[in-house]
């Protein structure tokens, strides 16, 4: 199987112990994660070859960061050092009708001083098949579009599949470009595209019809055909169009789902209840990399679509960004056992 490479900012994430809120915390828990390097993470977990790129520094933080991917499994010979400083985000976890909060702290960051030029992208996409990137990279510099940019016109040029989690972050947009003005450029080079309500809508001003997600409850998959079918033909070079679908009824219990539209069928797949939310961070990047195991693994597109709900339900329940599930965890979900009895 040829290798995935995926490229994007890795982080230190602090959070207070269990649900305190920050003005309770006398301590933080230490996790490094992040879009990519979260994508990156569960595809090492499935057994797929994979690589991470970054740029981190060259210090002690950016040390532990690097040991974090190589103690996954995942390649790191392709990160780059360099830069002041690695990116910080502070996490409260919400509970119940109170909010998750996340601070961030990453100005100046390592990647965020990135240009185009600093990464040979012909090396790194060389015996590779596919290479994923977010919408958190060209939003946190220009820089760091640019490199993205580079990254997408390479991979494209040499046959590698291009796939993209949309993922719209609101505090990020800061250094006087908007979406609107980066991420179409990006996004015309995709072949696969993964979103949400929010991500179409804020980044190409697409959004379904009838559809309030802060009044919690169940969504409507059917009403995310136009959505897919929008984006399909605004980026004609997209073969699917992924949404995912949360139900958001409390910061503790959400509806979990997603269609795929391949551009003739809307697949669907079932909705999960997820009712005892550990850590809902990551849950998009689980998500994705459940899509790309199952489109590169199994014969159809139900199936991958199926695995990819099943393995972010799953992530639902472990704390930390990254998804530690295996395949065999995934299928039995799949195949409809959510006992959750002990294996012994």
């Amino acid at each position: 199987m040829k290798k995935v490479v995926t490229f994007g900012e890795i982080m230190l994430r602090l959070a207070p112990p269990g649900w305190l809120r920050f003005s309770q915390a006398s301590s933080f828990n230490v996790i490094y994660g992040g879009g990519e390097s979260n994508v990156a993470v569960s595809l090492a977990n499935y057994g797929i070859p994979v690589d991470f790129v970054t740029r981190l520094p060259e210090n002690d933080i950016g040390d532990c960061a690097l040991m974090e991917m190589r103690k996954r499994g995942v390649g790191t010979q392709h990160i780059i050092r360099g830069g002041e400083r690695l990116g910080i985000y502070f996490l409260e976890t919400g509970a119940v009708a109170r909010g998750s909060k996340v601070v961030y702290d990453r100005a100046h960051s390592a990647i965020s001083t990135i240009e185009r030029g600093m990464i040979d992208w012909e090396t790194v996409f060389k015996d590779v098949g596919w290479f994923h990137w977010t919408g958190i990279t060209p939003a946190i510099s220009q820089g760091a579009a640019d490199a993205c940019l580079e990254a997408i016109q390479t991979a494209n040029k040499m046959g590698v599949t291009v796939s993209t989690d949309l993922n719209y972050r609101k505090k990020l947009w800061k250094y006087g470009k908007t979406p609107a003005e980066i991420m179409p450029e990006l996004v015309a080079g995709c072949d696969i595209i993964l979103g949400n309500e929010e991500d179409a809508e804020k980044h190409f001003d697409i959004h379904p019809e009838d559809v309030d997600v802060t009044q919690g409850g169940s969504v409507k998959a059917d009403a995310y055909r136009s959505v897919c079918e929008q984006l399909m033909k605004k980026f004609p070079r997209a073969k699917k169009v992924i949404v995912t679908l949360r139900g958001s009824i409390s910061a503790s219990h959400n509806s979990w789902s997603g269609v795929l539209y391949d551009g003739n069928q809307l697949f669907h797949t079932n909705t999960y209840q997820i009712t005892h939310i550990v850590d809902r961070v990551g849950g998009g990047d689980s998500f994705m990399a459940g899509l790309i195991y199952g489109l590169l693994h199994y014969q159809n597109d139900q199936q991958a679509l199926d695995f990819a709900v099943a393995a972010s339900c799953l992530k639902h329940t472990i704390y930390g960004d990254a998804n530690l599930v295996t395949t065999a965890e995934v299928e039995k979900l799949m195949q409809g056992d959510a006992s959750g009895r002990v294996s012994r």
